[in-house]
């Protein structure tokens, strides 16, 4: 049976993401910062994410964007993840996301080698390596979803 190829556009992103993370946390290269338990995503959320590995998940969904898109930057991002400021009895506006978690999650990434500045557009672009290893990942997922049904 020859098999297909899978990329990353194959496979539930949820379950990617989940996945990439756990990866990322079990290899040891990511570096969490100080900040990281006490760290608010965006000026309008009230408290900090629940999830004690909130920038593993953070990274992994970033390295999905780009690999998606590539050649976007900090500001776009911070709109993707950016959401609904509430002004209490006032009507509710967007608000972007902070720019220093995104920030250091692409710096990770790039120490990873998984993305890269891209010299011509400038944002990130994803590397050779990345992709491979984003797609190896996704090829497992489908790999596992597969040995499960039979």
């Amino acid at each position: 049976m020859a098999s297909t190829a899978v990329t990353v556009k194959d496979v539930c992103p949820q379950e990617f993401i989940a996945t990439y993370a756990r990866f990322l946390k079990k290899t040891g290269r990511v570096q969490i910062p100080k900040w990281a338990d006490i760290a608010k995503t965006a000026t309008y959320k009230e408290l900090p994410p629940s999830n004690p590995d909130w920038i593993y998940y953070r990274i992994a969904t970033l390295a999905r964007k780009v690999y998606l898109r590539g050649g976007d930057g900090v500001g776009t991002y911070q709109r993707a993840f950016g959401g609904n400021r509430r002004n209490g009895v006032r009507p509710n506006h967007f608000a972007d996301a902070n720019s220093g978690n995104i920030r250091y999650c692409l710096k990770q990434l790039q120490s990873l080698k998984v993305v890269e500045v891209d010299a011509v557009k400038g944002g990130r672009t994803i590397t050779a390596t990345g992709r491979r290893d984003l797609d190896r990942i996704a090829k497992s997922i489908v790999e596992k979803r597969n040995s499960a049904k039979n």
